[in-house]
């Protein structure tokens, strides 16, 4: 089914209509990518609160993180909550390879003005799930599921506030980002990933089959700094050192800017394609912790638990990332 017809059958509506949503997150350099583009497009994407938690790096440092990306944003009036410092169950695991140590590469980082939200991001969440009208809050989970996880866990009935879980995660015909067959996000917290897919929410995954197809070149960033404002400018530095890796390891021409797609499916689902299939995760210890199980062929015959995207338009993506970018500072 192609994502524009998923996004409708949705109960989403008109396009225009805004999105009432949470961001949770773990900047991360291209969670700040996603989180500037989200905060340039208000009339389509309501942002209630950010909510942070470990991941690429610490949850002190994502946290200062999602501040930096709120105050370039110009949004202040955006709640940050503070989250899960660790997993469910595995040892804390980071990812400052590829994000560097302070999670922004790139570029120098400096403590917010604004301060975090009073209050933590589980509670948050379970406050605002069951006080909002039923299916009206899109979640889109741009790190480890844990926040999330820990509310289902403390407060079950959260689940009728929640419209739908868009998650930046999972990988099958791609292979994994941080073993064979795993994708970051899931490997960082497995357990949090089942606890989400068992309670039955309606759950779309952004994978590394089609971020790996959405890559930056030298004209897309180039135009991207032509800009000429602040936000072209941090943008454009960060995902020039942020690629790097990635165009080593994988031999890409471009690197992928996998969280921003989340943003951009919610923004824009015609861009994207894929289909309703069976997703399992595993959260054993061993070589295959951590991977998405994903069904694609229906040889197990079990009913369709997540929307899986495949494909996606890589140079709508840039022009629709270009465009919001311009309206910030």
């Amino acid at each position: 089914m192609p994502a524009l017809q998923q996004y409708r059958a949705g109960g989403r509506g008109d396009l225009l209509m805004s999105i009432d949503l949470i961001i949770d997150t773990d900047p991360g350099a291209d969670d700040v990518v996603a989180l500037l583009l989200a905060l340039a497009s208000p009339e389509q994407l309501s942002v209630r609160a950010i909510t942070t938690v470990a991941g690429n790096v610490t949850v002190d440092k994502t946290s200062r993180n999602a501040r930096l990306a709120r105050e370039w944003a110009g949004r202040e009036e955006v709640p940050v909550y503070a989250g899960a410092a660790r997993p469910l169950v595995r040892a804390p695991i980071y990812a400052e390879h590829v994000h560097g140590q302070e999670g922004l590469p790139g570029i120098t980082v400096h403590e917010p003005v604004a301060p975090l939200a009073q209050g933590g991001a589980v509670q948050y969440l379970i406050d605002t799930l069951l006080a909002v009208p039923a299916d009206s809050v899109t979640i889109a989970m741009l790190g480890p599921q844990t926040n999330l996880a820990l509310a289902l866990d403390q407060a079950p009935d959260i689940v009728r506030g929640i419209k739908e879980v868009v998650v930046m995660g999972g990988a099958h015909f791609n292979g994994g980002n941080i073993t064979p067959v795993a994708e970051f996000n899931l490997y960082a917290d497995p357990h949090a990933a089942q606890r989400v897919l068992a309670s039955g929410v309606k759950l779309t995954y952004i994978p590394l089959d089609v971020t790996h197809k959405i890559l930056t070149s030298e004209s897309r960033l180039a135009q991207i700094a032509a800009l000429g404002n602040r936000a072209g400018q941090l943008v454009s530095d960060i995902l020039n050192e942020y690629v790097k890796l990635d165009m080593v390891h994988y031999g890409l021409p471009g690197g992928p800017v996998h969280d921003a797609s989340v943003i951009a499916y919610l923004l824009k689902p015609g861009l994207f394609s894929g289909r309703h299939v069976h997703v399992a995760v595993d959260s054993r210890d061993g070589p295959t912790s951590g991977q998405t199980i994903t069904d694609w062929y229906g040889t197990l015959k079990q009913p369709g638990n997540v929307f899986w995207v495949e494909n996606g338009d890589a140079q709508g993506f840039f022009d629709l990332l270009t465009e919001r970018l311009a309206r910030l500072q």
